[in-house]
Order: C-alpha cells, then structure tokens, then sequence
C-alpha cells in the first residue's frame, strides 16, 4: 500500500503534493535536547517550534513525514474539538476550561494558516470555512445550542436554514447548518510535508525510514535504537498517535484506531463545481455514521467516512462513498473516481486528546478524535513551550489507561458502526 515516498500510495494528496526530498536514515549515534517520535503533524509542529526557540532537536520517523494520519485525512481544518465549548470549560473548569477553548477554537486554525504563510507552504490551501450539516431534525436543538454558545464568545459563525444549506452543497438533504468561517481546507500531506522542511529550516533534524525499535531510560537519559543507530536525550515525545505501536503498548491500548476511508473524482464539470461548495467549504455531517466532503483546488470532489478496519486502496474499494455521493448529486454518476485509499485515526473514550507523562522525561500526546490538522499543529506549538518554558499543558497530564478489552476494538468498532448507521437512518442521532 505505500509507496517509496511514505506516503499511502494511491491517495490524491499523494499525486498532487510537491515532490519530496531525499530524506536521510539515521546511522550513527547522536545526542540532542529533545527527541521526537513520529513524523506526523504532532511531531513536526513540536519539533518547528522546539527549533525556533534553540532547542536541539531530532525527529525520527518509520516511513516519511505524513505517512499516517496525518497525510491521509480529509484535509479539513477545522476549529474545536468535538465537545461543545461550554462543556469544555465545564469539563476542564476555570483554570484550564476557557484557555482551552480559546487555544483551539481560535488558535489552532489560526496556527495552520500562519505556517502556510510563514513559510510559503504550497498545499492548496484554502479558508472558506467549516460547514456543520445536520442530517435529522433533531440534530437542530443542539445545532442551535452550539451557536449561541459561539455568538456569546464573538465567534464568526452564521447559521443556514435548510434553504441557505442547499444553496451552497447543490441539493436539498439537510435541515440546517452552522459555517464557521475560521475553518478551511488543505492537501494534509502537501501540508506536513511543508511543515517537516520549516521545521529542517528552523535547525530541527528529520530522519526518516528509522522506526525506533527500543527506548529505555539510564542515567537519568533516553536511549532510543534504531536498525542502523541511536539517539541519546534528555526528554522524549511519543507523537505516535493512531499508529502507535509495542514501543508503547500501554499508550497504544488507550486509543481506538478508527479507519477512515476517502475517494476522490475526477474534475467537476463547471455547473457542478459552481452547484457544491464553491466557496472552499469543507463540510461535515452531523450525525453517528455520516460522511465528510470538500472541493479541491482543481474541481476534484473529496468524499470521506468511515471505513472497515483495514488497509485498502483504489475508488473500488469504498462504494459506499461512491455512491453517497452520488446520492446526493445524481449528476455525478457520469463522473469517474481517480482515488481511494483510508488510514487510522486516534479515538478516546472521552474524545478529548490526552497529554502523558508516564515517566520523567517521557510525554506523550495523542488522540485527535478527527480533528488533527489544526489540533496536532496546536499541540505541537504547545509542547514546545511546555518543554521549553515550563508553561501549563495543553490538556492536563493524566496516567495513561489502557481500553478495556482492546484486542477486540475490530469487532467492536464494527458493531458501533452498525449501530451508529442504524440511529442515523431513524432520526436518533
């Protein structure tokens, strides 16, 4: 399924990304202040901003910067997390509740678009907002409640009655949304990539094809092991997220990795490009088990949900998404499907991330529960300062938990889909 570039091969963002360069292995034994584990946005954004402030930092990564999550995901930068924001602050209280809420309703997409521009990332990116699609009737209260709660705070959203929302997806099967005009979209892979070079540029070192096979502590200092050499460091971030694997087996048990699929069309005709998000929406779906869609830069429709719990690639594999989309848009059934391809994302129990630190020097941030692109960017600014300058964590530091009878998260994955699907059809959700 990947190709020598590490990306997931056969992914749209794989044939429209800049090439990439000529990353080197890691062979000899090196030491630093901070070493980075994975080369996704979590540990790419740790190490840009670790770099700016001249902490020596490496990262290694086991495929290519992106090869996960990260490079695979429906380029939708979206604001928030999947909580409402005033059971944010209710959840984390007045000390952590409202900085939270500002760090990642604002913030975070804030943070993606200035790196774009800082540092001339060419990842077709676009601000046009993010639409939240309700997909029955009684998603609207709560639909409603969340707006109020962002027109309290001053928040650039407006809501669209069931008209308003045809006028802009090109047909007639919502009864309302909320765009909220800090959202955008991007090619994520093009996107990390950019900022795996920011993060070289800042003086921050990247080896890739170098999967850390051990970590062990001695001294009071970090060993990690490569096939070919090793690092030695003061502190460690695992930025493993949904591919987070034995190096940490219990921090691997405390997230459910989610498959999320994706197929892409050829160019829009004109009519058809002018009739689905012309303004560079991306749009979500509000539900249990929905889909997720945006339009490229080049008149590409991109339809995304979820996906069985293996690797698969090519438009065929996902007909589902297929023929939602064509569902929605009958015109479509004359159009064809370039790509297909899906990849894992981090779920929690809570759907918050977590922050760790299970031991001294160790931390770990993982768990974007959909939202990684401005979240993951955010984390990693944040564990930069929390590193650097002492400041407060992001989220509070807890005792990683392993999932409760996680070898079994396939089956019960595919039970909560089933179930999510049901609801959906009759209005439950």
């Amino acid at each position: 399924m990947h190709g020598p570039s590490g990306a997931a091969c056969g992914s749209l963002y794989e044939a429209q990304a800049p090439a990439a360069p000529d990353w080197p292995v890691l062979t000899q034994r090196v030491e630093t202040d901070v070493l980075v584990i994975g080369g996704g946005l979590t540990g790419l954004s740790t190490a840009l901003h670790l770099a700016r402030q001249g902490a020596r930092t490496i990262v290694l990564e086991a495929h290519g910067p992106g090869w996960g999550a990260s490079g695979r995901n429906g380029g939708q930068v979206n604001p928030g997390l999947k909580p409402p924001p005033d059971t944010v602050e209710a959840d984390f209280g007045p000390e952590h509740g409202p900085r939270l809420v500002q760090l990642a309703w604002q913030e975070g997409p804030d943070l993606v678009f200035d790196l774009i521009e800082r540092y001339g990332i060419a990842c077709d990116a676009a601000r046009g907002g993010t639409l939240r699609a309700a997909t029955a009737t009684g998603q609207l209260a709560a639909l409603r409640t969340l707006e109020q709660q962002c027109q309290i705070r001053g928040w650039p959203v407006q809501w669209l009655d069931s008209a308003a929302v045809a006028a802009r997806t090109g047909h007639s099967h919502y009864c309302g949304g909320l765009l909220d005009r800090r959202g955008g979209q991007v090619n994520p892979l093009a996107y990390t990539q950019g900022v795996a070079q920011a993060a070289v540029q800042e003086g921050a070192s990247l080896f890739c094809y170098s999967p850390v096979l051990s970590l062990k502590r001695a001294g009071g200092r970090w060993l990690a092991q490569t096939r070919t050499g090793c690092v030695v460091t003061e502190r460690v971030v695992l930025a493993t997220n949904g591919y987070t694997d034995t190096l940490h087996s219990a921090l691997r048990r405390s997230i459910v990795p989610v498959y999320s699929g994706i197929v892409a069309s050829e160019p829009l005709p004109a009519p058809l490009q002018r009739a689905i998000l012309h303004e560079r929406e991306s749009l979500y779906e509000l539900g249990q088990i929905t889909t997720y869609y945006r339009v490229d830069g080049t008149g590409r429709l991109l339809m995304g949900g979820r996906s069985f719990s293996h690797p698969a690639q090519g438009a065929v594999a996902f007909p589902y998404l297929v023929a939602r989309a064509q569902k929605l848009w009958p015109a479509l059934r004359t159009i064809g499907w370039t790509q297909g391809w899906n990849g894992q994302l981090a779920v929690t129990l809570d759907h918050y991330p977590h922050w760790h630190e299970p031991e001294p020097g160790l931390l770990a941030a993982l768990g974007y529960n959909g939202r990684g692109v401005a979240m993951a960017t955010l984390a990693g600014r944040e564990l930069a300062a929390y590193l650097v300058q002492g400041g407060p964590p992001l989220f509070p530091l807890s005792p990683v938990k392993p999932i409760a009878l996680h070898g079994f998260w396939r089956a019960g994955v595919a039970a909560r889909i089933l179930l999510g699907r049901v609801q959906d059809r009759l209005g439950l959700s």
